[in-house]
């Protein structure tokens, strides 16, 4: 099972795009994660929302407000194209 629970601040404003072909509305939020008292580091992870989630994300959040995210985590690489691999 892939689940995953998170709470902590956007970094930046959400990004809403549309997908080609679809319309399907796409919003990206990076979120800072708030530190739990074990660790000190602060984890960013890049959260994206589909539909009229994604709108409603775009419409009423914006920088630092802070934010509750169930979802699962995927991964995956690609090449850029300075030849380099990147990872998300």
């Amino acid at each position: 099972m892939n689940k995953w629970v998170g709470i902590g601040r956007l970094t930046r404003d959400p990004e809403l795009n549309f997908a080609a072909g679809t319309g399907t509305a796409v919003a990206k939020a990076p979120l800072s994660l708030l530190p739990s008292l074990k660790k000190a580091e602060t984890d960013f992870i890049n959260c994206i929302a589909f539909n009229k989630r994604a709108e409603a994300i775009a419409q009423y959040l914006t920088k630092g407000r802070q934010l509750a995210v169930t979802g699962s985590i995927r991964t995956g690489s690609y090449d850029a194209k300075d030849g380099t691999k990147r990872y998300t």
